[in-house]
């Protein structure tokens, strides 16, 4: 028989959900699996009604649930009222990458005056510059550097290759994927007759805890004051957060979204992928911005914002584009007309 790296009961299962269960409380769970992948031994969800379809054939030991469609499932069951959520709760017990051994390798570099906590594991060829303190429980990849004076609290995880500069704050449990950087230097140059003048970055960066920073996502480092992430954000890959910009908790940004300096964003914000917002704004609180679009003026309150031109057949667009040119000019074509025409009685 196949060693398994895990197993638990759908009874344990269960009860770390939360669920009610209907079926075989000892049946053993090896994995998770998707409805039409899924064998025996491996747990299944459906949160989405589009995978219903799957529902009739899936071979799937045990299926996570709404109580809606519980009765469409012949197989085990475990069935709560959010099946994602129960789903994403249940992906830690799965997750190998998680299980990694304590100790710091011969080749890792440690400056002076640190303070390493306690069941940390920093791999090869990490560079930890002066007067750095790693909490209890950190991981550190491969080949990634921190920078001198910053902190990373107790049992974040910094993947490898990440580079974090100088006098970084970073809190509990977060993650930081292959890539990122934080803490270079903001965007900030004075013009002059001889050229650009660069304006040193003399601020630091600010994460709070449970962050989460996407592969190649860059923080920039703020100017004087600090750029802060608070509690609870979730980045995306290939992020731009510009200087002294400001996150509110629990914000969540897509992919190859760029957000210039000082902007302040504040809590529960969703920002769809490639979006850009101008530096200097401000955004409320509960802000929906959709995918591609472009902010260039404070947002005040909260609800969905969307811009930009949807898909259309070349043809159609190039007709749309060239009325666009003229649409100034229709516009006071239409103002003049308005004023010249009869007044209703």
């Amino acid at each position: 028989m196949a060693k398994h790296t895990f197993c638990f009961t759908l009874a344990e299962l269960a009860q770390c959900i939360g669920a009610e269960l209907v079926g075989d409380p000892q049946h053993p769970i090896y994995a998770l699996a998707t409805l039409q992948a899924a064998t025996v031994n491996e747990l299944s969800f459906i949160a989405n009604p589009a995978y219903k379809k799957y529902l009739g054939s899936t071979q799937a030991g045990a299926v996570i649930c709404h109580p809606e469609l519980a009765d469409s499932i012949s197989t085990n069951k475990l069935i709560v009222s959010n099946p994602y959520l129960a789903f994403a709760r249940l992906t830690p017990l799965f997750d190998s990458s998680l299980q990694v051994e304590t100790g710091i390798h011969p080749t890792a570099v440690i400056g002076k005056d640190c303070e390493i906590g306690k069941d940390v594991c920093i791999q090869p060829n990490v560079v930890i510059a002066d007067g750095v303190r790693i909490g209890d429980g950190v991981f550190v990849g491969a080949g990634t550097y921190i920078g001198a004076d910053s902190c990373v609290g107790a049992g974040t995880r910094v993947l490898p290759n990440v580079t974090i500069y100088h006098g970084i704050s970073i809190g509990a449990g977060c993650i930081f994927h292959s890539g990122s950087v934080v803490g270079a230097d903001g965007f900030g140059f004075a013009p002059s007759p001889d050229g650009w003048v660069k304006i040193h970055q003399l601020g630091g960066v600010i994460i709070g805890n449970k962050v989460e920073i996407g592969a190649c996502t860059t923080i920039d480092r703020g100017a004087l004051d600090d750029t802060f992430i608070d509690d609870g954000v979730i980045l995306d890959n290939l992020i731009q957060i510009g200087h002294n910009v400001r996150l509110g908790k629990h914000t969540a940004i897509a992919a190859n979204t760029v957000i210039g300096g000082s902007t302040v964003i504040g809590d529960n914000c969703t920002i769809g992928g490639a979006v850009a917002i101008a530096g200097h704004l401000t955004i409320v609180d509960k802000v929906y911005i959709t995918g591609m679009s472009m902010v260039t003026n404070s947002v005040t309150e909260a609800g969905s914002y969307s811009s930009g031109v949807p898909l259309a057949p070349t043809k159609e667009w190039r007709k749309n584009a060239a009325r666009f040119r003229n649409l100034d000019n229709l516009a006071t074509r239409l103002i003049k007309l308005e004023r010249t025409s009869p007044k209703d009685e």
